[in-house]
């Protein structure tokens, strides 16, 4: 999916009972996987409209919403002028074409984003350099499937393997890899499971 797909669409994200249903039930599976605290700062990458962010504002500290969509980013400060993620700071932001910040977070979270990323080194160095050492990155996506969840021409991932994705995980520099079932999805009649996948950085 473009981001001119996400861009038409993100007015309209939030209305969609399922889209919010997941939020929540990945924002859950995170805080039973991870040991939430009031002074973690949170970066969520490829954040869309901060739901996920939204169902865990008030389990951690300063939130930090990226997205590299135009769209995804006016309602996420739209949020932010409004009082629904207050103090949240919103960044375009796409490791595969820029540089990690130069900065350090406590917890990154990606939900449903990595699939869309051809080539995810990159992406993942970026995330072991933003992470304090000790610090937890949480990935949401989708288990291999056959292809139907997006369709012919789909130019990412099928889903993930789980072992791959761990080996790629280690060459970043992530320890204490664990893989669980976070939530199961319905599109076009069908039903696509969600894995959570929870590391730690190591030592720098």
């Amino acid at each position: 999916m473009s981001n001119n797909s996400f861009d038409e669409r993100a007015a309209t994200w939030d209305e969609d009972p399922k889209k919010r249903q997941r939020a929540d039930g990945v924002a859950e599976s995170i805080r039973t996987a991870v040991a939430l605290r009031p002074d973690m700062r949170l970066l969520e990458y490829g954040a869309g409209t901060g739901l996920v962010s939204q169902a865990l504002r008030d389990h951690v500290g300063p939130i930090t919403l990226a997205d590299s969509s135009q769209g995804m980013l006016d309602v996420l400060r739209a949020k932010v002028a409004d009082g629904v993620l207050p103090d949240a700071r919103v960044l375009d932001l796409d490791l595969s074409r820029d540089p990690a910040l130069d900065e350090r977070f406590d917890l990154i979270v990606t939900v449903m984003t990595l699939h869309h990323i051809p080539d995810l080194d990159p992406v993942l160095d970026g995330f072991a350099a933003m992470l304090e050492d000790g610090g937890h990155l949480c990935v949401v996506d989708l288990e291999r499937e056959d292809g139907s969840f997006h369709g012919h021409g789909f130019p990412g991932h099928e889903g993930f393997d789980r072992d791959p994705l761990a080996e790629r995980l280690r060459k970043s520099g992530f320890d204490d890899i664990r893989f669980q079932h976070a939530y199961q999805m319905e599109k076009s009649e069908h039903s696509f499971d969600l894995f959570l996948m929870t590391c730690v950085r190591g030592g720098r």
